[in-house]
């Protein structure tokens, strides 16, 4: 296997990577199925109910960071816009991550149940003393009070932070029942399985359910293994159901929403017992990820205060990595985190130097070229060789014609002879597959690059080069490394090498310009590399020297 049979195999690779989810959607259950799936579920659904959402009484909160609305009958937090990001399909428009629009439903859900698993407040509306609030200082609370029901007075209080995407959500309860009360706090984010907001063919990455726990460490629950549960009538997805602490929610790109069981260095909500996750797919197209807390018991004439945050906002690695214990895991590097969470790492610290995520970038891919230049260089020196005894090659093919027998035995003689290893090239070039696969993604996966500059046109390393400069630089490289590479025997692999440039530019109009800036680069100094090596080998032969 030569290297431009490598890169063949790894343009591949990569589109199936990207687009596996598009090239084989899974089958979704017919309407039959569906409502067979939904009788089942009834008959084995866990006691906690999930209220169905209807029209919204809205309490805007704005802060500096973000506008909230707040249902005032449900105390349900419905929409949120985060103000420092605008839309991935319009710059024009802030981000809008909860949502729940007719087209989309994404919103974080809170309240209390009995013993049975039944809510407290059923049939009871909250209400609040103000429709709009605004931050005035440190934070703004949200005060929202039901009507004393079965003795017990119920307030739940939002309390939203300056420069913070942490969101505190705290019950206020006072018993005046005539005896002690025992209740549970349920806690979820309720989503649709619908792509996010400009996600591409491109630009695919996981989106659904995830939780983190001591136990199962970091777990994701994808949208179809819950229609399998729900079609079943089963209950089989695979996560861990229990824990002291951790975090459950829902990721996508660049985004999360997660219930923080226990903060870093502090106490976990979980005191009072195990807490119960639940993660499954509640109705039509609707799927939740919570987590059911048992809260100590209120005696009668007490109040009880209990509070938990919920992190709704961008996967930025140095803010969630202080929230919780192993919260930065939420940004999906997939199988190739060991090599991408270290290289981001690296690139985080560039960043801090330069000042410039473009160049951090370009750093980043010069130190990463420079640690593997003892494999690369392996392989350069062999594909020059190759390169070198090419037109000998050639000959030989016209002199042997069909026989291919002789003709392996004459090739394999003037490889001996010039200490040729025709794989020697190979193996050095693969083991580096998996660090580069892992720079990808640290690049892809950071929303620190979301409308980050870099000069000039580039004003989000985030969104594609509007201009398509890198992409057409990155096809001419390309182009520069066939004619520095030896040529190949095949002439069907010869043809689409040459075009192989020409996809690849395609392709990498769609990329993130950060992307296309890594590869850029790496390209051109792969071209010096290749171009003084070559140089040398042809050098020394020339003079009658035999190449090691």
């Amino acid at each position: 296997m030569d290297f431009k049979r490598l890169m063949a195999f790894f343009a591949v690779a990569l589109v199936i990577l990207l687009g596996w989810e598009k090239i084989f959607p899974t089958p979704r259950t017919t309407p039959a199925q569906q409502q067979t799936a939904q009788s089942q579920q009834q008959a084995t659904a866990n006691t906690t109910a999930i209220p169905v959402l209807g029209d919204t009484t809205p309490i805007t909160v704005t802060t500096d960071t973000v506008k909230a609305v707040i249902d005032e009958k449900s105390g349900d937090l419905r929409q949120l816009t985060l103000l420092k990001y605008n839309a991935s399909s319009d710059e024009t428009k802030d981000f809008v991550l909860f949502d729940s629009s007719k087209n989309h439903t994404y919103v974080a859900q809170s309240e209390l149940l009995n013993a049975n698993g039944q809510p407290i407040l059923k049939d009871v509306a909250f209400q609040a003393p103000q429709r709009q609030y605004t931050l005035n200082g440190d934070s703004v609370e949200v005060r929202l009070s039901a009507p004393e029901t079965n003795g017990l007075k119920i307030d739940k209080v939002y309390t939203f932070t300056k420069g913070s995407y942490l969101i505190n959500v705290r019950f206020d309860v006072t018993n005046h029942s005539g005896a002690p009360v025992k209740l549970d706090a349920a806690y979820r984010v309720l989503r649709d399985n619908g792509k996010p907001d400009g996600e591409g063919y491109f630009n695919h990455t996981y989106t659904g359910p995830v939780v983190y726990t001591p136990a199962g460490k970091f777990e994701k629950v994808p949208f179809d293994d819950l229609d399998d549960d729900f079609t079943s009538g089963r209950d089989q997805a695979d996560y861990v159901r229990q824990a002291d602490s951790g975090w459950v929610g829902m990721i996508q790109h660049y985004f999360m929403s997660t219930w923080i069981l226990q903060p870093k260095d502090g106490q976990t909500v979980c005191s009072n017992g195990a807490c119960q996750l639940d993660i499954k797919r509640s109705g039509e197209n609707l799927y939740t990820a919570g987590v059911r807390v048992p809260l100590p018991a209120i005696a009668d004439n007490a109040g009880l205060n209990f509070p938990i945050e919920l992190y709704a906002g961008p996967q930025t690695t140095s803010t969630i990595s202080q929230i919780a214990d192993n919260l930065q895991l939420a940004k999906d590097y997939g199988k190739v985190h060991i090599f991408a969470s270290p290289l981001f790492w690296l690139l985080n610290k560039l960043h801090d130097f330069v000042g410039n995520w473009g160049w951090a970038i370009v750093l980043l891919t010069v130190i990463v070229k420079a640690v593997l230049y003892p494999l690369t260089n392996a392989s350069y020196r062999s594909m020059a060789k190759m390169r070198a005894v090419a037109p000998r090659l050639q000959e030989l093919k016209e002199k042997f014609g069909d026989d291919r027998m002789a003709l392996q035995q004459a090739m394999m003689k003037m490889y001996k002879d010039e200490k040729i290893n025709p794989l020697g090239g190979c193996l050095p070039m693969l083991l580096q597959i998996p660090v580069f696969i892992g720079l990808y993604w640290a690049i892809f996966s950071s929303v620190e690059l979301r409308q980050a500059p870099w000069i000039g046109w580039i004003t989000d390393l985030s969104r594609p080069d509007p201009w398509f400069i890198l992409p057409i630089i990155m096809a001419v490289t390309m182009f520069i490394q066939t004619y520095l590479n030896p040529p190949p025997t095949d002439p069907m692999q010869a043809k689409m090498m040459k075009i192989m440039p020409m996809i690849f530019s395609v392709m990498f109009f769609f990329f993130p310009a950060g992307l296309v800036l890594y590869w850029v680069v790496n390209n051109i100094l792969t071209i010096a590399q290749q171009w003084y090596i070559n140089r040398t080998i042809e050098k020394q032969r020339a003079q009658g020297v035999v190449v090691s």
